[in-house]
């Protein structure tokens, strides 16, 4: 169940600190959460959420405040929380028109929010952000708040490489993810499989311990050899069985990642590194301690705001 909207933070409060009377309203928070369209986000997200049942949720103003600046700033859910109590700038970002003693939310309410909006909820948080640093005129909802705002004097832009959460990628890991994977979907859509090698393939992962000493180099080789003739029959057998009339366009880009695993050799390129991160690719940065990262590209953009010199990040999340 959703909350309702925001309430009004121009209302005065007789026994509580009002924020705008405590706080430099030219600062660079007050600014951008001037400049941000809380409506528009409010109307584009409130579909996540169910009106009829649970208990009453925390408002999406607050929610996306929290997460822009846990990315403005680069803290954790802890550390955000933590000092959101002690920040009005925070509070006032956050939609708050009194000072609050308590905390906003529990920091595993930001991992729930993230799972809730999924994919479509980050990228319309990352075209406002666009919007907001682009836009001299833009103010909440075309309101001329936001008039008289200068662009940023300057814009700074960065690559660097984004590590993916992948484990170290061997062909042995990937075919074994391959078969079991193919052992999950196989029981959720019923298909029966003529054999599943669950005993198997512990064995032929044992083998490959010490791979690299001498006298168990040849064991693990033909282990992995027998993991990938096993990895490629599940896969073909699972591709004949799947009804194409059932729910198999959920499990297209599998077979897709799964074919190409099996089919690539040492100097292929563009090599599968992951099958949950198919999009992961290897990048040589020239460490002495780290020769290779497995990651990809990402781009940091950040600008001088035009009031008081103030610098803040463009979330890119």
């Amino acid at each position: 169940m959703l909350q309702e909207s925001v309430s009004d933070q121009n209302q005065l409060n007789c026994f509580t600190p009002v924020l705008k009377q405590i706080i430099n309203p030219k600062h660079a928070l007050c600014v951008l959460a001037d400049r941000i369209d809380w409506l528009r986000l409010e109307a584009a997200l409130s579909g996540k959420y169910n009106n009829d049942q649970g208990r009453p949720a925390k408002s999406i103003r607050l929610m996306c405040s929290l997460l822009i600046l846990k990315y403005l700033y680069d803290l954790s859910d802890e550390e955000l929380i933590a000092q959101w109590i002690q920040n009005p700038y925070y509070q006032y970002f956050g939609g708050m028109s009194e000072f609050q003693w308590k905390q906003p939310c529990a920091s595993s309410e930001l991992v729930h929010f993230r799972y809730r909006i999924g994919s479509d909820g980050e990228e319309l948080l990352f075209t406002e952000s666009i919007r907001v640093h682009d836009d001299p005129g833009a103010g909440k909802g075309g309101s001329p708040q936001g008039k008289g705002v200068k662009k940023e004097k300057r814009v700074y832009s960065d690559t660097t490489v984004e590590e993916k959460n992948i484990t170290y990628p061997t062909d042995t890991k990937l075919y074994k993810a391959i078969a079991y994977r193919c052992n999950r979907i196989a029981n959720q859509e019923g298909i029966r499989q003529r054999q599943n090698y669950k005993r198997t393939i512990p064995k032929l992962m044992l083998a490959q311990r010490f791979r690299h000493h001498p006298k168990n180099r040849k064991k693990a080789l033909a282990a992995q050899r027998k993991l990938k003739t096993i990895a490629g029959r599940l896969v073909r057998e699972l591709d004949r069985q799947l009804p194409w009339s059932g729910n198999r366009f959920l499990h297209v880009d599998f077979l897709k990642v799964a074919y190409r695993v099996l089919a690539q050799q040492k100097n292929s390129t563009q090599k599968v590194y992951s099958i949950h991160e198919p999009h992961v690719y290897c990048i040589r940065k020239g460490k002495e301690a780290k020769k290779y990262e497995y990651g990809c590209k990402v781009n940091v953009v950040w600008g001088e705001s035009g009031l008081d010199q103030a610098w803040y990040w463009v979330p890119i999340i």
